[in-house]
Formats: structure tokens, sequence, C-alpha cells
């Protein structure tokens, strides 16, 4: 079967399946404005108690004077929490640890592999000659490795860590079947280290975003499968009415991407020019159904619950849910224009592309309805700067995808430098900065240790942000530079590269700063998992007696 007709049947049957949930929804009235389903993060009587695990106990009262103060000002008020309800959130965190822990583990591991293949990659691109004795050290394949490195090795471990940790949370109930959750954990990491080292060896399938061989991929398609059965069965086991949208996004994502990574990875059917189009309905699909419902649905739970506010809006919230869902399908395709595809394939591609405005705003104003006087509290939070900056960063690559999309800019954006700025600004700047504030928040609950060196918390956010804006704004502006001269047909081709090094030279120092920061993140884990720094008592979930402090803590 052509692999075009297969991508966009692959497409329908998304969109079918969304339709019939919809209709679905629309019956049972999950669309109308639901103040309870809002509310459902919350223990009755917790509205209003500020909860940031990375804070020290003086630092969480500071936090908390400041919210209260804050609502007062706006005519709300906190309450205390039943206990009752805390002891099932501490059930549910505690049915979940060991498997969070391995996931955020390896997706540590990746992370620093990763990111020290990238800055290498970066590197060689305003210097050919380093490392060059290998053939394994060649730029096509440690950029390469350095994808599947980021992409699949820690943005995915630290995706499925917050989904487990998550939604027992969000349902009310323990963890069904967290040795399958494991086991599929094991299956997807041992698929992802064999697909590095074929990668090295020069084995891949030579399609960006999947070049791991369909013969590796079958490990984690296998490992999927294990982790979306015991999603599935905890779903159907939930003690809770209302299902809260991180619920929706998280399943959604993780159905998504098995299902998108099956398609996509099926040996011999795509080839020809028609791979093209399936690689970009992929490439984009990754990033958009399945890095974006988990870090939107991450922080459409961590911001509200830190801040002790329900989210201004319920029914936006899923709005941007469904919208999501029927646009985002087909918008890799302007990925192709002018290429030897159907024209309509690309206008449906950039029409999509502008339609994807409308969950992004959705998003927006429902997170800056939701911290409506309470922009400050930034200030006391590290979490929450994390997860206010990558929300911040998803409406302004979301919107910069939409308008790259547009002939007019494609012409000069594709092809160049500014298309890598632009994917760094959504899965770095978005999905990575969304996670890093995931995992502050959660290990504290899950090892039964606070962060032992806070202040390396404010360090790496700022060597992330720092590192990430150079990076980004250094590299649009080289790239942009490098479409108009490539555009130029009175300018010689070597033009268009001579343009771009001063920039890359900025990209390397942006990434430098980007790798010391992930060092730090990680070596901060490291400290912490092994219980180095003040001996303290944590809120979290390995041992019984943290039932107390987490209580105290009002989680």
């Amino acid at each position: 079967m052509d692999s075009a007709i297969l991508s966009l049947l692959g497409a329908f049957l998304l969109s079918i399946m969304g339709l019939f949930i919809f209709i679905w929804s629309m019956r049972k009235g999950l669309l109308v404005e639901n103040p309870r389903a809002a509310s459902v993060i919350f223990a009755p009587g917790e509205l209003g108690k500020v909860d940031d695990p990375a804070l020290q106990g003086g630092a969480q009262d500071r936090l908390q004077v400041a919210a209260t103060a804050a609502a007062a000002a706006q005519g709300e008020g906190g309450h205390v929490a039943d206990p009752d309800e805390l002891q099932h959130r501490i059930e549910a965190d505690h049915s979940s640890a060991f498997p969070v822990f391995m996931f955020i583990s390896f997706a540590c591991f990746w992370l620093v592999l990763g990111s020290l293949a990238g800055l290498t990659a970066s590197l060689k691109l305003h210097m050919p000659d380093l490392l060059v004795s290998e053939a394994w050290e060649t730029f096509g394949r440690i950029r390469t490795i350095h994808l599947t490195a980021v992409l699949y090795g820690w943005i995915t471990n630290a995706a499925l860590g917050v989904i487990i940790w998550l939604l027992p949370r969000l349902l009310r109930t323990h963890l069904v079947g967290a040795m399958w959750v494991m086991l599929g954990g094991a299956l997807i990491n041992t698929g992802i280290a064999s697909a590095i080292g074929a990668i090295g060896s020069g084995w891949t399938d030579g399609m960006e975003y999947l070049e791991i061989p369909w013969q590796i991929g079958i490990f984690i398609v296998a490992g999927f499968i294990c982790i979306i059965g015991p999603v599935l069965y905890t779903l159907v086991n939930r003690k809770v009415e209302s299902l809260y949208v991180s619920v929706w996004y998280m399943v959604a994502g993780l159905l998504w991407i098995s299902l998108l990574f099956i398609v996509a990875k099926m040996p011999g059917v795509h080839t020809g020019v028609q791979q093209a189009t399936t690689n970009w309905w992929y490439g984009h699909n990754v990033l958009g159904l399945w890095f974006t419902p988990i870090s939107v649905g991450s922080i459409y739970y961590f911001l509200p619950k830190i801040i002790g506010r329900p989210v201004r809006s319920y029914n936006l919230s899923i709005l941007g849910f469904w919208t999501l869902a029927f646009f985002y399908a087909q918008v890799g395709g302007h990925h192709l224009i002018g290429g030897p595809i159907p024209g309509w394939l690309t206008t449906l591609s950039i029409v999509q592309s502008m339609m994807m405005i409308i969950p992004v705003l959705a998003f927006t104003i429902n997170m800056a309805g939701t911290m409506w006087g309470r922009m400050h509290l930034a200030r006391y939070s590290p979490t929450l700067r994390f997860m206010m900056f990558g929300g911040f960063m998803y409406m302004l690559s979301s919107l910069q995808g939409s308008f790259e999309a547009l002939r007019s800019i494609n012409q000069v954006a594709h092809f160049t430098h500014f298309t890598v700025a632009h994917a760094h600004l959504g899965a770095y700047a978005f999905v990575t900065m969304v996670l890093f504030g995931a995992i502050y928040f959660m290990m504290p609950r899950v090892l039964n240790w606070e962060w032992p060196y806070p202040r390396l918390i404010t360090l790496q956010f700022w060597l992330a942000v720092v590192g990430i804006s150079i990076y980004f704004v250094g590299l649009s502006i080289g790239g942009w530079l490098q479409g108009l001269a490539m555009l130029d047909p009175a300018r010689p081709f070597m033009d268009s590269v001579a343009v771009t090094i001063p920039y890359l030279q900025w990209r390397s120092v942006g990434g430098s700063l980007m790798v010391i920061s992930h060092i730090v993140f990680v070596g901060h884990f490291l400290a912490m998992a092994l219980r180095f720094g003040p001996t303290r008592t944590g809120a979290a979930l390995f041992t019984p007696p943290a039932k107390a402090m987490e209580f105290a803590h009002g989680e």
C-alpha cells in the first residue's frame, strides 16, 4: 500500500476515534463547565494550600504566606485538608514509586549521554576536523545518536515516569500491574540502547526521528504494550467520578505514540518519495501527539497544585485537548512544501497548522486566568518557574510553528538552521523544562528525601534558560540569513554556509550552558538518591513513616 495513503488512513482513523469519543463525552456531559472536575486534584478542604516539595520548610512557608495574601486580595480562602483523602494519595504514590524511580533514572542517564552527543555535533558544524578518526564520531552518526538519546531516552522515559506517577494520584487508586510497567520500561530502554549501538555502527532505517531499525523497534513497541495494559486497567478501576484533564492528555498521548510508532516502523511499506510523507507525518506527530500532551497535561496538574488554586476554566482545558486531537494529525506536511507530493497535502497541512492556534490560545488564556494575581509566586517556587517558563514557551513555539508553515515564511526558513532553532524551542524550552519541573516536584515524594541542595535548582534553571535563549536567538538569526543567501541567485552557495558560522559558534555556547545545567541536574538527582546532603525527613513514599510528614506538607 502507498505509504502516503497509509499515513492519511492512520490520521483518518485517529480522527474517527476522536470523533466518537467526543460524541460520547457530549452525551455524558463532560464538556459542561465542571468546577468539581477542575478541583479533583485537591483533597476536600485543600484549596489554598500551596505545595512545592522542592522547597525547604522556611521557603515553603514564605510561598504559603504570599499565596494566602494573593487569595485574600481576590476574596478566596483555604481550609484544612481532609486527612483521609490525603491518605489515598499517599497509597497511590507508594504503588508507583519504584517504576517512577526507574524511569527517571533511565531518563537522567540518556539526558547526559544525549547532551554530550548533541554538543559534539554542534561543535563539528564549525570545527569539522574535530573527532574524525572513527566512523561513529562523524556528524551524521553523532547527531542521530543525540536525537535518539534525547527524544526516546530522555523525554520518553521522563514522560512515562510522569504518567505513572500522576495517574494513580488523579484516579485515587493504586497502580495496577507495577511489575508489567517495569518490564515495559526495561524493554523500551533495551531498545534505545540497542538502537544507539546500531546507529553508531551505521545500521539505521534512514528516516529522521525514525532511524531506529525496525527489528529493534519491536522491543520498544512491546514495552509500550506492557505499559498500556496497566495504565488502562488502573483507569478502569479508578475511584473518582470526574476525570481530570491531565488524564485525558496522558492516556491519549500514550495510545497515540504507540499507534504512530507501529505505523511508521512497518517494514517494507514506506518506500520511495512517499517515504517522506510518512517521515514527517510521524516526525511532527511525535511532538504534537506525544511530547505535547504529556507536557500540557503536566502543567495542568502541577501549576494549579503548586499555587493551591484550581484551573480557571475546565471547559477551556477540554477544548484545548479536543482541538489538539482534531487538528494536529497532518501538520507535518508543511515540511514538504515544494517537494514532489500532491499540492492538496501541503495545503491541508498549512490549514491544520494555522488551526493549531485554537488549542494554544485555549491553553494560554486558561493558564493566564489561573495565574492571575499570583505571577509573583514564581519568585518563591522553583518548580513553578519551570512550569511557567515551559507554558510560555509552548505558546511561543506553537505560534511560531503555525506561521512558519505559511509558504511565504517557509520558503526562507526551510532547509536552514532556523528550523533547528524552532525544534529546540518546542522540545527543550517547552517540553524539557516542564519535565524538569515535574521531576523536581515528584522525586521528594518518591525517594522519601528532600532535594539536598535547593540552590542548585535555581542554578540549573538559569543555566538552562540562558543556554536555550542564546541557542534559539543565535540560530534563528543565522538560519534566516542562511535562507536569504540560498534564495539569492547572485550569491554562491558557500555564502549561505559562511554566513552561519558566527551563529553556529553561539549555538555551541548556548549548548554548553545547557549541558552544564544537565550535569547539575543529574548530579543533584544522584545526591538525592544516594542520601547526600543535610539529613532531612522527606515527604515521600518508600517507607511508611513518611505519612506524618506527608500530612504536614499538605500533600
